[in-house]
């Protein structure tokens, strides 16, 4: 086995894409998007989104188009997002369909069942969305607009020290270890 400082299988420096290039160093927090109940689940890890406040509030979300999730929630109309700590990388890796799954990603932990899809119980914050319209193609995603039907937070006492699980520029860090630029 080989340790690589760059990805194994990163575009050579000359062919990346500038634009994806400047989208990875903004970084962002990464959640876990899950639809469905029983054998009919699906999930993807998820960096690009966004909170809208208002009434209702909505998550806005980049989503591949050709995933599990987005034929879910075709089906069921709903989901869970839910933000991601640093000891749930693995689980974000398998979702995200980088790390291997035996059985799928859903064994890799235990999930409660909620009224808008699988949630993670040791999660800090979480929200239940109902699609408020089908997606639509931006670049090579799908942009995806949820209303918020509820909202679940855990005290700052209850919150871990290292914050969020943060995707930055390929790997996942924590905020206390994000570096500059």
């Amino acid at each position: 086995m080989t340790i690589h400082r760059e990805h194994p299988f990163a575009d050579p420096e000359p062919q990346r894409d500038p634009v994806r290039r400047l989208r990875a160093r903004l970084g962002g927090a990464v959640s876990l998007w899950t639809t469905g109940s029983g054998a009919d689940r699906a999930g993807l890890t998820v960096s690009s989104l966004l909170v809208a406040p208002g009434d209702p509030g909505r998550v806005l979300g980049l989503l591949d188009p050709d995933s599990e999730l987005v034929a879910g929630l075709e089906v069921t109309g709903t989901a869970v997002v839910q933000l991601l700590h640093w000891r749930h990388r693995d689980l974000a890796d398998a979702f995200a369909g980088v790390a291997p799954a035996p059985g799928g990603p859903f064994r890799l932990a235990e999930w409660e069942e909620t009224a808008w899809g699988p949630l993670l119980p040791d999660v800090s914050a979480w929200a239940g969305v109902r699609l408020a319209s089908p997606g639509r193609p931006v670049g090579w995603s799908l942009l995806v607009e949820a209303d918020i039907e509820r909202v679940a937070l855990a005290g700052e006492a209850g919150e871990e020290p290292s914050g969020p699980l943060v995707h930055r520029r390929g790997r996942y860090l924590r905020p206390d270890a994000v570096p500059p630029g």
